[in-house]
């Protein structure tokens, strides 16, 4: 388990130092084990993949939020990276919003970035997604969540937010209402973005910078229901109260828990690294084989 630290006095966005990984889902807990090569030529766990990504966004701790007896195994996972991870167990299955919440005492009093350990995310900017979204939540000093424009045959895998573009910005919009995978109706009637293609919303990007009255809207959830607790519907309380902005990232998601989701991200991580060639001229091998 981490060692509570103090928590600083006053919360800033100068500096976030603090990150949390969630991957305790019961269908969720190996894939972050998994092993991939990188755009460098290394294998790599996918845990490693995504701790080297907010480790780039001036990320200094982080803590992973695992199910009970998967610390060992996390530990290795993370590789050299394993003296900056610290852990915290989610004992009961009780939905993301309490995996998050389980952090609380890690995160203290200050804003955090929070990823989920199923994804891996890559850009061809010169700053990764991770860093993109914290120099956006830095600069607005207010929540900040990454999306991407979805198609709606896609609704049932994520949460999506409704709101307005920011009058003279690009790709930032002011959150007014978050449903939890809704359907093309729900979401037909309450997350209309205005300047979207037809049948498209904005999805989590599974990515976010979060501010301190997340964990009490998430603790004051917990205290109320005994089902499943969900990030999402503190999010929509979360826009209600304060300042709340989703940020269309110049990156793509890869969700490695969908079928074919670790063949198609390892596919991505290879056409954008060192062996790009060598993979497509696998691949056309392959093809033309196929064709015989």
């Amino acid at each position: 388990m981490w060692e509570a630290r103090a928590p600083s006095k006053q919360t800033s966005f100068v500096e976030i130092k603090k990150a949390i990984i969630t991957a305790a889902g019961k269908n969720q807990r190996t894939l972050p084990l998994q092993t991939l090569v990188d755009r460098d030529s290394a294998s790599k766990t996918a845990l490693a993949i995504i701790v080297e990504e907010v480790m780039k966004a001036g990320v200094e701790e982080i803590c992973v939020v695992v199910r009970p007896g998967d610390q060992a195994a996390y530990r290795v996972a993370a590789g050299p990276h394993a003296n900056r991870v610290q852990f915290v167990e989610q004992a009961e299955s009780l939905g993301y919003g309490h995996a998050v919440h389980c952090a609380k005492e890690f995160s203290g009093d200050q804003p955090f970035l929070l990823l989920v350990g199923d994804h891996l995310y890559l850009t061809r900017e010169a700053k990764n997604c991770a860093q993109q979204l914290v120099e956006v939540a830095k600069a607005e000093a207010c929540a900040v969540s990454a999306v991407q424009a979805t198609h709606e045959s896609k609704l049932p895998y994520y949460g999506a937010v409704g709101g307005h573009l920011v009058p003279g910005r690009q790709r930032l919009y002011q959150v007014e209402s978050v449903l939890e995978k809704p359907t093309p109706t729900e979401a037909e009637q309450k997350l209309i973005v205005p300047g979207l293609r037809a049948g498209r919303y904005l999805c989590f990007f599974g990515m976010h910078v979060l501010t301190p009255p997340v964990m009490q809207l998430l603790g004051e959830a917990i205290a109320s229901t005994k089902t499943g607790v969900q990030l999402s519907a503190a999010l929509n309380r979360l826009a209600a109260k304060e300042r709340y902005l989703a940020l269309e990232l110049r990156g793509r998601r890869y969700d490695i828990g969908v079928k074919y989701g670790l063949l198609t991200a390892q596919l991505a991580l290879a056409f954008d690294g060192k062996d790009r060639d060598e993979v497509m001229s696998g691949l056309v091998e392959m093809l033309a084989l196929k064709g015989e």
